[in-house]
């Protein structure tokens, strides 16, 4: 085991020489003190997710030399299963992101084409779980798509859970009511056997479901003859049309193996772009309050009053696009405009839930392109506004707004380039969606 692991550690390396897919790579990889499902699989761990004796920065300088005391609790259920820690990857600073271009460390390069990006705000974790030619699965987090957009960019598999089904202790927070750990991976059966060691009950997450774990990799045997797919007629709208014809391509295939399908619409889901940017900068700008200089991360000279010395480490410390976020989410929740954004996106956010649930009590998943383009040149990147950028996201952010569980997987290719297809299921229905996953995976080898 030692011989592999260094192995490993050494390829690594080589990758990140490349590609740039991580933020840090310990010098020493702690051989795993047991053997369970996770033996021999290396796990790479986005940098918001706290690794104990590993630097964390959520990719902002305003964290940089952050080394927790701690590991997340998904890091530890992973350790346990005889998993080793490979390194802390790439993201956009605190997840404000789409294609990992705001890390304050790197920008990972997306190992199709190392003009492209790799998405975001997970891109670290895509392009390794891409680029690695060893037994690998990342555990990455989602909060608007973070899982599912590098993964259709990459053509790798992201599974985003259900919210609660993983705890979130030791996770550091972007929209505490929307952050969701999950797994990116080579194979449907990757995520799903990370999945089944991550999930499950957790004292030090008082919202975590209380749930028993369950063994999701049992779901992939059972065949899909008789499920029934809901096409939502939405999510068809501004996409590339070479992205429309290779998903329902995807979809006839599944209805081949026994599935059926038919349109459905989600009448909300032009408002849930909105929504989500509401509510996820206005709980983004009250998370980010506790990085003043204080506690852990940037220290500067202690100089002037508290508001000045707070000011300077923040002006400092963060980014452009989390300098942003903060300004547009206190706005949104200041005296006034409270009610007239913050309270408005959340009703906005129980009519999205109510879209999805009326379409559960007739089909089992709902399928959809993953992203309305292939992975965009970072050229092309630059010359987006940042309303241009959040618009990317129109076809994740429903999904997780709702807080149901949904899948990307590869189902085809424009240009040379992969197409992910979004496979959504209704809370708690993770076994469904990987059922359907699964048997799609198999038959477009």
């Amino acid at each position: 085991m030692k011989e592999f692991v260094q192995e490993v550690l050494e390829k690594s390396k080589a990758i990140q020489k490349k590609y740039s897919p991580f933020i840090t790579i310990p010098e020493k990889i702690d051989l795993p003190k047991t053997k369970g499902r996770l033996t021999g699989i290396a796990i790479s761990v986005k940098d918001n997710i706290c690794t104990k004796d590993i630097q964390t920065t959520a990719g902002s300088k305003i964290l940089e030399g952050y080394v927790p005391p701690f590991s997340a609790t998904a890091v530890i259920n992973a350790l346990k299963e005889g998993a080793f820690i490979i390194g802390k990857t790439a993201m956009d600073e605190f997840g404000f992101g789409t294609f990992s271009v705001n890390c304050a460390y790197c920008i990972p390069k997306n190992p199709l084409d190392i003009s492209r990006s790799c998405g975001g705000s997970s891109g670290g974790a895509s392009c390794l779980t891409l680029a690695a030619d060893f037994p690998h699965i990342a555990l990455a987090e989602s909060t608007g798509g973070s899982i599912s957009c590098p993964a259709a960019f990459t053509g790798t598999v992201g599974l985003t859970p259900t919210y609660g089904r993983v705890s979130r202790w030791g996770l550091i927070d972007y929209a505490n009511s929307l952050d969701k750990i999950g797994c990116i991976g080579k194979t449907v059966h990757d995520v799903t056997l990370l999945l089944s060691v991550i999930a499950g009950p957790d004292n030090y997450d008082s919202t975590v479901l209380d749930i028993p774990k369950e063994d999701f990799t049992l779901y992939l045997k059972e065949k899909i003859k008789g499920v029934k797919i809901g096409v939502p007629k939405e999510y068809f709208e501004n996409v590339n049309e070479k992205i429309v014809k290779v998903v329902w391509n995807s979809i006839q295939k599944l209805e081949n193996l026994g599935a059926s399908y038919k349109e459905v619409s989600l009448p909300h889901t032009k408002y849930s772009l909105s929504a989500y940017y509401i509510i996820a900068m206005a709980e983004s700008s009250t998370n980010l309050a506790k990085f003043c200089g204080m506690r852990y991360g940037l220290h500067l000279p202690l100089q002037g009053n508290y508001d000045e010395y707070f000011s300077v480490v923040r002006a400092n410390g963060f980014g452009e696009e989390a300098k942003r976020r903060i300004i547009l989410g206190t706005f949104a929740r200041m005296a006034g405009f409270r009610d007239a954004y913050y309270l408005k996106a959340l009703k906005v956010r129980t009519k999205v839930i109510e879209d999805f649930k009326l379409a559960f009590k007739k089909f089992d998943v709902l399928i959809a392109p993953t992203m309305p383009v292939v992975a965009p040149k970072f050229d092309e990147i630059e010359k987006l506004s940042p309303i241009e950028q959040y618009m990317m996201d129109i076809l994740t952010v429903g999904p997780n707004l709702a807080g149901i569980p949904h899948i990307s997987i590869p189902c085809g290719s424009v240009n040379g380039l992969p197409v992910g297809m979004h496979i959504i299921g209704d809370h708690l229905q993770e076994g469904k969606i990987l059922q359907v996953a699964y048997a799609f995976e198999q038959v477009n080898k």
